[in-house]
């Protein structure tokens, strides 16, 4: 026996009086499409994510292996393999095609043929993380020329516009 909730049941109902509703309801139904999944970012061996607190903060990691479902396995070129909480991890859109547990070689080789690297620097996310290091590691000086940098681009854009609104 089907079990409805009482507000869909409700609503049916009060579709079934008001006939302007029940085409809306039905078209609703009709256009839905299992194919097209709105989240993509799964977690699952071969997964990259970037690590998203404690000393390895910043990390591009491979899951390698799915412990239970708080923790999974990560290995990185650059870093022991270790277990590491789902809650410190930041899943990515990039996946690397690798069997479960890969040794270190392997799994360096698979980095390097699908990429990773350079998919995360041309990656939204990536470059804005790459500007955020490159501003948090300027001086003060370095602050100063941008600043007056910022400065003279708004002075040559205010002049360009005020000659547009000039000619029109």
């Amino acid at each position: 026996m089907l079990r409805l909730n009482t507000k869909v049941v409700n609503f049916l109902d009060f579709a079934y009086f008001r006939n302007d509703y029940l085409p809306q309801f039905a078209s609703a139904l009709c256009n839905y499409s299992p194919e097209k999944m709105p989240f993509k970012r799964y977690v699952e061996i071969g997964r990259v994510a970037l690590v998203n607190y404690g000393k390895d903060y910043g990390k591009l990691v491979v899951i390698v292996d799915v412990i239970d479902q708080n923790r999974a396995l990560v290995d990185s070129p650059d870093m022991v393999r270790g277990q590491m909480n789902f809650k410190r991890l930041t899943l990515t859109d990039i996946k690397i095609d690798i069997n479960r547990v890969p040794n270190k070689k392997t799994l360096v080789a698979a980095m390097e043929a699908a990429d990773v690297k350079s998919k995360w620097e041309k990656s939204s996310w990536g470059r804005k993380l790459i500007v955020q290091k490159k501003r948090a590691s300027l001086n003060d000086f370095d602050r100063f020329k941008i600043m007056l940098a910022k400065i003279k681009k708004a002075g040559v854009v205010r002049q360009e516009l005020a000659k547009l609104k000039k000619t029109t």
